[in-house]
């Protein structure tokens, strides 16, 4: 490649407003480009000169479609069965690989940092244990419901633009209920308290 493939190489790039203008060298090879710079020892230019001469395209594509015919018979050869799991086995845990994540083996799973900030203040930060008291008395309530039923009693609470806040956190709520009636109040699903 480097002896025998030109290329392009940029020269300078020019910035005009929001484009950039590229202006590149004509193509040449990697092997040419030390050749023409006359920054280059000449030692360097004798050496380059030896082993591009010495260097037969034909001869090389003969090496490479060897090579090539020698993986497709390694490719062609009849594989011995190993202990792979039977059909019925196979097509039996489909059902249930997606879990499994990424197949490849060198997909990593990214880490996911915690996120511990608020990006803006707590809307509800009065009102919580009211609106927590009015959800323990109506659990089966919205967040609508206890939304308007805020803004009733105090206007400069927070209003509709606030539901989904509330939302959120009402489903933690009713999470944290049913943990309590399945496994009883402050325990965990082992029966140990936390």
């Amino acid at each position: 490649m480097n002896f025998f493939q030109p290329s392009f190489e940029l020269r300078e790039k020019t910035p005009d407003g929001a484009m950039v203008k590229k202006r590149h060298h004509a193509p040449a090879t990697p092997h040419a480009r030390p050749l023409a710079d006359a920054r280059v020892p000449e030692e360097v230019r004798e050496r380059l000169r030896a082993a591009y001469e010495a260097l037969d395209p034909v001869a090389l594509l003969a090496g490479i479609r060897a090579a090539q015919a020698r993986l497709v018979g390694i490719a062609d050869r009849p594989v011995e069965p190993t202990s792979a799991p039977a059909l019925e086995e196979f097509l039996s845990g489909l059902r249930t690989a997606w879990r499994e994540g990424e197949v490849r083996p060198t997909a990593r799973p990214m880490p996911k940092a915690a996120r511990w900030w608020r990006t803006r203040a707590n809307p509800f930060e009065g009102a919580w244990p009211q609106l927590r008291a009015w959800f323990e008395a109506e659990p089966d309530g919205t967040a609508r419901e206890l939304l308007e039923r805020l803004h009733a009693r105090s206007p400069e609470d927070p209003g509709e633009g606030q539901l989904r806040t509330l939302q959120r956190r009402l489903k933690v709520w009713r999470a944290e209920m049913v943990r309590e009636l399945v496994f009883g109040a402050g325990r965990g699903p082992s029966g140990a308290k936390p």
